[in-house]
């Protein structure tokens, strides 16, 4: 296997970066060049310089040789040096190597388009590792959380919940680490800011300055140098309604969450809410599909509880792909199979539209589900036989992942794992790579 270090210096080799062909017309000018000045220089100046030379036999091969490596390596050289000047002051501050600019803007932005639809940490999991494959991708978000930050300003500003928006935003952003230290900052102390965290203000406050969630969310992707796009499934402010098992009703998001009772039904409270228009655009024109991972009542379902998204979704064209959660969520999917999850999905979505299914295959280490059967939590039975009736192919890897949450280390797909099993596992991304296109999944 080429090892990295060797596979960075030759990105500037990789088909579609547009580089080879430039090079390649400046050592010919360069001749041209030269041919010019011999010209010039006539028959006898010429043999004035070659006569300086008088090394015969051999010696003179390797010196003509050294002389025209220093040349080619000079060359090389200045041609690097100038694109990194001119990278850096176009782009200041960064730390990208002129040829990683090069490779995002000449390759990954002729990748496939990949629509996610989704919520919750599971939707910017995804993204995170998704976006080192294309820089065409949509993650299409709910929009109906009305707990902590959110749901307070919500509730005081009368604005969209803003915390799942920003946490795709982040996932998608050039300098994620940098960016989610200062995003993520919740405020503290006795104030009406505590608790509240740096990146929902400032939605919050872009959205009174532009006049739109939609456009705050522009606003925000353009501070920070987003790779793709983020959009909320709607922008109608709603709410998700539960019906529990016993027939009793139940309004919001956090409360359905909460509740230990088994989920019947759901629907939102404004059963026409109207999608936004870029979403259903973006769905007609996808490449793939992606649904997945996320919490099943609460972040999958509503998207498609939103008017015509689900019909969009099934038909469209592009690959679909549905990714398996990897736990139960106590108060939600309680004891539900993998099966269990796919039969409910299936109410609101025809599954059999659906190309394939990535399952996590992978046992997690025994301490931590210690941890999370004590909060009555476990992996997600996987009873889906090859042969299925939904006709999906299901694809088997080790997707386990984990990341420190509220000081304690929390199971969740690792992003690299699952983008390089869909990159893997996929036509269209086989065909981007058949075409000059990255293939790190490989």
């Amino acid at each position: 296997m080429m090892n990295l270090r060797l596979r960075g210096r030759l990105r500037w080799l990789y088909p579609g970066m547009r580089v080879k062909r430039w090079v390649l017309l400046s050592l010919g000018s360069m001749g041209l060049i030269v041919f010019a000045l011999l010209k010039l220089l006539g028959k006898e100046r010429v043999g004035e310089i070659y006569r300086l030379l008088p090394i015969v036999g051999a010696m003179r091969h390797v010196l003509i040789g050294l002389v025209f490596a220093a040349g080619i390596a000079g060359f090389g050289l200045a041609i690097s040096r100038l694109v990194r000047s001119v990278a850096r002051g176009v782009a200041p501050g960064r730390t990208e190597k002129p040829a990683e600019i090069i490779y995002r803007t000449r390759v990954l932005e002729r990748g496939p388009r990949v629509v996610a639809l989704g919520g919750g940490t599971g939707l910017s999991t995804l993204l995170r590792g998704i976006k080192r494959e294309t820089a065409n991708l949509t993650a299409v978000v709910t929009v109906m959380d009305d707990g902590g930050s959110s749901g307070r300003l919500r509730s005081e500003l009368d604005v969209l919940p803003p915390g799942d928006v920003r946490n795709c935003i982040l996932a998608l952003a050039e300098d994620e680490d940098r960016m989610a230290r200062l995003f993520q900052h919740r405020f503290s102390g006795r104030t009406d800011f505590a608790g509240h965290s740096v990146g929902n203000l400032l939605l919050v406050g872009l959205e009174q300055a532009t006049g739109g969630f939609d456009r705050a969310i522009e606003e925000m992707s353009h501070i920070l140098n987003i790779r793709g796009r983020v959009l909320p499934a709607t922008l109608k402010k709603t709410n998700l309604l539960a019906q529990m098992e016993d027939q009793t009703w139940i309004e919001g998001e956090s409360s359905i969450a909460g509740d230990p009772r088994r989920i019947v039904q759901i629907k939102l409270s404004d059963k026409s809410a109207p999608p936004y228009d870029l979403v259903l655009k973006e769905i007609e024109r996808a490449d793939l599909i992606i649904l997945g991972p996320g919490s099943l009542f609460t972040s999958l379902i509503p998207n498609l509880l939103v008017d015509r998204i689900s019909q969009a979704i099934v038909a469209a064209a592009a690959e679909k792909i549905v990714v398996a959660n990897l736990m139960t969520q106590p108060g939600e999917t309680d004891r539900l199979s993998l099966k269990d999850h796919l039969s409910i999905l299936n109410q609101y979505l025809e599954i059999r539209s659906f190309d394939s299914i990535i399952i996590n295959d992978a046992l997690p280490e025994e301490d931590l589900l210690t941890g999370y059967r004590e909060e009555e939590a476990e992996p997600v039975t996987n009873d889906l036989e090859e042969e299925n009736k939904y006709a999906l192919k299901v694809i088997r890897t080790d997707l386990l992942g984990t990341i420190a949450l509220a000081g304690k280390t929390t199971l969740k797909h690792d992003p690299r794992k699952l983008a390089r099993t869909i990159v893997r596992h996929t036509r269209v991304f086989s065909g981007f790579r058949g075409k000059g296109g990255p293939g790190f999944g490989i």
